[in-house]
């Protein structure tokens, strides 16, 4: 059975613990975004499929004002996309994407901080909002892919 694909937060003391429930991974595919993606704010991973058939996390982000339809849908266009190395993979390869709803802007802080420290130790590009002493995320995928 899905979830709906949204974000929710337990707090306990001076620590904070998240569980991601993901949208149904999909294929990068213009239209499809339009149709079945919500304008609401939330956070969104993008992966590409390599040649041996696996799927690779290669960007993590959050949508506040223009909301995930118009994130993703910039995101996965070559044609749009602004970052280079982004860029090339989306023309090399197909896109996937998935997401989920969050309407608030610190726990996206949060939530992002946490998949960069986990993903990249030491990245210092990613701040979180400095509310918990400690962050920590559950995530819920009926696709089976979690990147935790």
């Amino acid at each position: 059975m899905d979830r709906k694909p949204v974000v929710q937060k337990l707090v306990r003391g001076r620590d904070a613990y998240f569980t991601v429930s993901w949208s149904r991974l999909r294929k990068s595919e213009k239209y499809e975004i339009v149709r079945s993606v919500p304008s609401d704010a939330g956070i969104y991973e993008l992966y590409y499929m390599d040649r041996m058939k696996k799927l690779c996390l290669f960007h993590i982000g959050k949508s506040w004002y223009g909301g995930l339809r118009n994130e993703i849908r910039l995101r996965t266009d070559a044609e749009l996309e602004n970052d280079a190395a982004r860029r090339a993979l989306l023309e090399k390869y197909d896109c996937w994407y998935r997401w989920s709803l969050l309407s608030s802007s610190d726990d996206m802080s949060d939530i992002l901080f946490f998949f960069a420290q986990t993903h990249l130790p030491g990245t210092l590009s990613v701040h979180h909002s400095g509310r918990y002493v400690r962050i920590f995320v559950n995530e819920l995928d009926a696709d089976k892919i979690v990147t935790i």
